[in-house]
């Protein structure tokens, strides 16, 4: 189909209209913005009509190929905007600063492990370093009267029990009197608990009452000294060897040396360089008396302990002593045989309290 046959079947069009003589060619104009489109679109339209008003005011039929629209108005832009879709608008990226926590975190992640770790390791030190015991009174027992002549002297004095009560591993225990004849105690052969093994012990040796105490209630007997005694030096222990060596057996139940006594061991929470225990009786010593700790065991060893190894002989004194003119206890076995007025509770027979006849 022709163009001309087209525009005669559009509405508003003149069939029987001569075609008007072709319009020359617009001139050509600068691109335009969509702003001026619909000037630019009224002035062509207009431009296009002035022919056409020429013609039919000269006698020539009026003929377009569209029907004319009103002077001025703009006509729709078929360009497509070369600016932004309309309702849409580009997002303003913006910078954050990060804060001093998202920039170092790694750090404070390190700094804070570490620091913990330093914690736990600061409280496992002072657990070690804490003592696993503690002493309320350094034991000082008051010098009593001497013995009558002809009578037996009873060795060392009477300390108040502080009870026998078995604890675990690790407990520590608080005792009223140090150096302890009784107390609350390990009730675990080795790996630290009690009795311990029956030697002599150095001064760097780590022991502690709750040990040795169980083996005192067996019948045993321990001898202490402090470490700044002539115990601790290598004289004072090679004389503690030399005594171990020569320790007979137990006087009531005939106990080898080495089983459950003797215990040496230092301790220094206590009134006198050494002291020579036994179950709730203590003999003080300014010296490494062997005489003295001897005659000690044979008349209070196995005796005065509440857990008997065997069924005792007798319930006296076994050993005599010459009877001493000193009120005080002092390194002699006669000064320190002076008899105890002790009006506290003793676990000793009762020829602690009182001498009997030799």
């Amino acid at each position: 189909m022709s163009k001309a046959s087209r525009r005669r079947q559009r509405p508003g069009t003149n069939p029987s209209t001569p075609k008007p003589a072709s319009a020359p060619p617009p001139p050509p104009q600068a691109p335009q913005t969509p702003q001026d489109a619909g000037g630019a679109a009224g002035s062509a339209a207009a431009s296009s009509a002035t022919p056409a008003s020429t013609g039919a005011t000269a006698g020539t039929p009026r003929a377009t190929g569209t029907p004319s629209s009103p002077a001025g108005t703009p006509r729709p832009s078929t360009s497509r905007p070369t600016s932004a879709r309309a309702g849409r608008r580009d997002r303003q990226r913006t910078y954050v600063k990060p804060s001093f926590r998202e920039r170092y975190r790694t750090a404070i992640i390190v700094v804070a492990a570490l620091a913990g770790i330093a914690l736990l390791s600061t409280f496992v030190f002072l657990s070690a370093a804490q003592p696993a015991y503690a002493c309320s009174t350094v034991w000082s027992p008051a010098p009593t009267a001497s013995p009558t002549a002809g009578a037996t002297p009873a060795l060392g004095y009477v300390q108040p029990e502080m009870g026998r009560t078995h604890v675990a591993i690790n407990t520590k225990v608080t005792y009223t009197y140090c150096a302890p004849a009784s107390g609350n105690h390990f009730n675990r052969p080795g790996a630290g608990g009690g009795p311990i093994p029956a030697r002599l012990y150095g001064p760097n040796d780590n022991i502690i009452p709750q040990g040795w105490i169980h083996n005192l209630e067996h019948g045993a007997i321990v001898i202490l000294y402090r470490g700044n005694s002539a115990g601790a030096t290598p004289e004072g222990q090679a004389q503690l060897r030399a005594l171990y060596e020569r320790f007979p057996n137990s006087p009531v139940c005939d106990i080898p040396k080495g089983e459950i006594a003797p215990v040496m061991a230092r301790f220094d929470q206590m009134s006198t360089p050494f002291q020579a225990i036994v179950w709730g009786r203590v003999l003080p010593l300014e010296t490494l008396d062997d005489a003295a700790i001897l005659a000690f065991y044979q008349q209070w060893g196995e005796r005065t302990n509440p857990e008997k190894q065997c069924a005792p002989a007798s319930a006296s004194p076994s050993v005599t002593t010459a009877p001493s003119d000193s009120a005080t206890p002092s390194t002699a076995p006669s000064t320190s045989a002076a008899p105890s007025q002790s009006t506290a509770p003793s676990a000793a027979p009762s020829a602690s309290t009182a001498p009997s006849p030799s």
